[in-house]
């Protein structure tokens, strides 16, 4: 793919990231964090374009959030590093079993993708949830933010959010055949 089609198609797709970001469909949580639509353009950009279309389309989505959105650079850092995870898991997958971006059409690819970036998605952004976003958010000192919002039930929206960017792209991508556009 030529960089002009990946600058342009991570700019179209940021485009619609922001827009999902100012209408916000979705449900907020007790800690601030969105069960939202936002982040469903940036794997968008992975299962059509690759790795670093997907990854400029989450920066330059993030760079707009902190500016136009009321959580500011809190809320597009977190989102941002929230979702990273969800890009470098299929990544992975890809590394380590040479498998093309078109195999995740299968639904075993997928899954494995999803599971793995699951698995990385929790481990990195319960550390970060409460020892950096919460006690800038909110205050609270990590020991209230672990009283107040149970690790578990953290990991489990967490979870939810990621399982929904993904199948949603997925879907977007494979069952709708917008993966003609990219490579």
């Amino acid at each position: 793919m030529n960089r002009t089609i990946g600058i342009t198609s991570a700019s179209v797709l940021a485009a619609v990231s922001i827009i999902f970001q100012i209408v916000h469909i979705g449900y907020l949580t007790p800690w601030g964090m969105w069960i939202d639509l936002v982040a469903i353009p940036w794997i968008l950009a992975y299962f059509i374009f690759g790795f670093r279309t997907s990854v400029l389309t989450a920066c330059v989505s993030a760079v707009l959030i902190a500016l136009l959105a009321p959580s500011g650079y809190i809320g597009a850092s977190m989102k941002l590093l929230a979702t990273i995870p969800m890009i470098i898991g299929p990544a992975l997958v890809l590394l380590f079993s040479r498998k093309k971006l078109k195999d995740f059409e299968k639904m075993r690819w997928l899954l494995i993708a999803l599971a793995l970036s699951l698995v990385i998605r929790g481990a990195f952004v319960l550390p970060v949830n409460y020892f950096i976003a919460i006690p800038l958010f909110f205050g609270m000192e990590t020991s209230q933010a672990l009283a107040f919002i149970p690790p578990w039930l953290m990991f489990l929206l967490n979870a939810v959010q990621g399982v929904i960017d993904m199948t949603v792209a997925w879907t977007l991508a494979f069952r709708f055949k917008m993966t003609r556009f990219g490579k």
